[in-house]
This record gives structure tokens, C-alpha cells and sequence, in this order.
């Protein structure tokens, strides 16, 4: 998600000026960073949801105070107690069972949020990855192992992509992948919703509600950010 900030993630929040921030999924806390000056300097919050962050939380917990709230936990746990927020950006366990249900709890919300996605391209657009094997429902977790990946082969490899993780054995097939999850979630919501999506560092797609004036505007200034994208 951090090669999305300058081009097209902070063009976006900055003119949007969100100040309810949800991340799922912090990592070594680079986008985490970014965020919170946003925050910030909006005088909104960050929530991060992530049940291992990979920096150190109580030194930034200290500079920030109220502006961050970290929750170390899996996101479908936390998600159904969140009521709004305005932006939530979706980085977290890339599999189809925890994005739908991420997109589903976020779709209970009283205002539809702008959702950023990341990983909507290969290697995770239709293939599942695990970091958590155990935390998705057997019946919804595709066989795996800890291998890598290449471009353009379907079984995993020895010394491939990401071989530090569990990766489903194969791509495509229902219930598998990020985009997966993307496209059944939207072709089942009742919401009138636009997906927006840039293929490239291995893929972000935005969600945001096509309701009202507002809503177009938000549309419409995502369109001109990812058209001006240098990326």
C-alpha cells in the first residue's frame, strides 16, 4: 500500500479530508506513519487493526496519543464493533474469507466508507494467502502450503514469490483471491457502489458509494487521481 501513498492515496485524503481512519493490516508501520500526520493534521483518528504490528507501538502511542488507537487483533473481530468511519484501507490477511467478510461488516455501516485494497493483481488477485492458516473456517480455506509463486504458473514452487507464507496450492476457482472477494461482495451489495482500480504493484482497487452529489465528487476526484498517476 505504501507505493500507492504519494500518487494517489494522499491526493485522495487530502482533498476528501477524512477524519475517521480505519487500517487493517500495518506491517513495519510505513503507510501507518503517513496516516497519522494526515490524522493529525485533520485533528481526526487512526484505528489500526492488526493482531501483530511490527514496530514499536507504545513509542508512537506516545507521540500521538488520542489521534491512534491499536487494536492487536483480527479484524473480524474488531470490524463489527466499529460503527463509521470514513476511510478504511484493507491490507491485512489477503484471502477471499477475510476480505468479503471485511467488505461485509464495513457494508453495515451507516455511510458507506472510501475503501482501499490492495493486492487486486497477481499474485493474490485470485489466489488466497494465509498468514493465519487457523483463523479461517476450514470449509473456506483452500489447500495450501508454504511455497512461493511465479507469474504465469499455477502450482506453487520452492524459492518462488512470498514463500515465507502459506499460499493456496492453486489460482482461481470460487472463493479464491482478494479480487475474488472484491467482485462477490459488490455483485451481491445492495448499495450503489463504484470500483475504481489501478493495476500496477501488484494491484489497488477503491470502493466508494455512488449515492450522493458528494459521493460523485468523491468519484470524480478518484478518477483524476489515478488518471494523473505517474505510478
Amino acid at each position: 500500500m505504501k507505493f500507492f501513498w504519494n500518487d494517489i492515496i494522499h491526493p485522495i485524503l487530502q482533498a476528501i479530508k477524512p477524519h475517521s481512519i480505519i487500517e487493517i493490516g500495518c506491517a513495519q508501520g510505513y503507510n501507518t506513519m503517513h496516516l497519522l500526520e494526515l490524522a493529525h493534521s485533520l485533528r481526526g483518528k487512526l484505528t489500526v487493526i492488526d493482531p501483530s504490528p511490527q514496530f514499536d507501538t507504545e513509542q508512537v502511542q506516545q507521540v500521538y496519543g488520542s489521534t491512534i488507537e491499536i487494536l492487536r487483533d483480527y479484524s473480524l473481530n474488531r470490524l463489527p464493533h466499529i460503527a463509521q468511519a470514513d476511510v478504511v484501507l484493507v491490507d491485512g490477511d489477503h484471502n477471499w474469507y477475510t476480505v468479503y467478510h471485511e467488505l461485509k461488516f464495513i457494508e453495515r455501516m451507516e455511510r458507506f466508507p472510501v475503501v482501499f485494497l490492495h493486492d487486486t493483481e497477481w499474485p493474490y488477485a485470485r489466489r488466497d494467502m494465509y498468514y493465519f492458516p487457523e483463523s479461517v473456517p476450514a470449509e473456506f480455506r483452500q489447500p495450501n502450503e508454504r511455497k512461493g509463486m511465479l507469474p504465469g504458473v499455477n502450482e506453487l514452487v520452492a524459492g518462488g514469490h512470498n514463500e515465507s507464507v502459506w499460499n493456496a496450492a492453486h489460482e482461481y476457482g470460487p472463493r479464491n483471491g482478494v479480487l475474488t472477494a472484491v467482485e462477490d461482495f459488490l455483485r451481491e451489495s445492495p448499495r450503489p457502489l463504484r470500483l475504481h482500480h489501478v493495476p500496477k504493484q501488484h494491484g489497488l482497487s477503491i470502493i466508494a458509494s455512488n449515492v450522493s452529489v458528494i459521493d460523485q465528487w468523491v468519484n470524480q476526484v478518484i478518477e483524476h487521481t489515478i488518471a494523473r498517476s505517474t505510478l
